[in-house]
């Protein structure tokens, strides 16, 4: 009788050593086991063609897309029509260069909450030959004022863009409203890049941001620059600062659009971190930023 209750109990041990085996084993495999790897959320993000066209975005964007795990999808265009791409909800979120027309964008319960996020200058540039004379004028409107009386090719963007819409305010500010009857005023309805190469082979005139023109110069061998100087503390007409503003498109007018995402992306590109990448971005090239940060973030850390 002893000797078989030994012989049971040895019995039972084996089976809970057999049964705690399992069980580890168990367990072990289920820590080994991968975690189920999410797919990227896509952000399609409208903004201005000078942003893609100096190489910015190319610069940071990743920095956003790893730690968020999406893929953004740029739309590079003019500011007029990044802003009708948010109010249709076609985009979830839009970087743009034109504060009145922002202002209205989110007036009109298009987008939330505008973030101021960096800023650089328009200058404008002509042939090295300058047939206008408007080398060294301190005043934008001034310069335009003498190639209108002058009839020297002028290049305009013409694709309703905030470089288009500060272009025609110049216009404006100089009493003068030019045609592209009149033979020498060029609408072309092109982005930055392909508005700069054609003034670069045509020999005219035209109005761009710092930001492209620098990034950019290289291939343009035929312009100089006429007013604006050769840094943004060098230009003396201040109505050409050129600020840039983020924001996300509203959920509540179109519900398709990735609210969260668009505001992580407003949160990350004017956190300190991105608005130093954006501060130090052009530097070691050019010798001068493209852009320089102007979040209320950065504003704090560097008061």
């Amino acid at each position: 009788m002893i000797k078989n209750h030994n012989e049971k109990n040895l019995t039972l041990r084996r089976l809970h050593l057999i049964h705690l085996s399992l069980f580890i084993t168990f367990l072990l495999a289920a820590c080994a086991a991968p975690t189920p790897v999410q797919p990227p959320q896509t952000l399609r993000l409208a903004t201005t063609t000078s942003t893609a066209d100096s190489g910015l975005l190319d610069a940071i964007l990743s920095d956003f897309e790893s730690k968020f795990n999406a893929n953004v999808e740029v739309i590079a265009v003019g500011t007029g029509q990044a802003l009708e791409l948010g109010a249709n909800g076609d985009v979830d979120v839009v970087l743009v260069h034109s504060r009145a027309r922002e202002d209205e964008f989110v007036a009109n319960s298009d987008g939330v909450n505008r973030l101021d996020v960096m800023y650089n200058d328009f200058i404008l540039v002509g042939p090295a030959d300058d047939p206008a004379g408007v080398a060294g004028l301190e005043v934008a409107a001034e310069a335009f004022a003498k190639i209108a009386e002058a009839n020297a090719p002028f290049a305009s963007r013409g694709d309703d863009s905030g470089t288009h819409t500060k272009e025609k305010s110049i216009w404006k500010k100089a009493n003068l409203e030019p045609s592209p009857d009149s033979g020498w005023y060029f609408s072309l309805g092109q982005g930055m890049g392909e508005t700069l190469s054609f003034a670069n082979e045509k020999g005219a005139y035209t109005l761009t941001d710092r930001g492209t023109w620098l990034s950019q110069k290289e291939n343009l061998p035929n312009l100089d620059v006429m007013v604006g100087g050769a840094s943004i503390d060098a230009n003396k007409d201040k109505g050409l600062l050129n600020p840039y503003g983020v924001i996300p498109v509203n959920p509540e007018k179109h519900a398709g659009v990735n609210f969260e995402l668009a505001t992580q992306f407003a949160e990350w590109i004017t956190s300190v971190e991105t608005q130093q990448s954006i501060a130090d971005y052009g530097k070691d090239k050019f010798g001068q930023p493209l852009f320089y940060p102007s979040s209320e973030a950065w504003k704090t850390a560097h008061p």
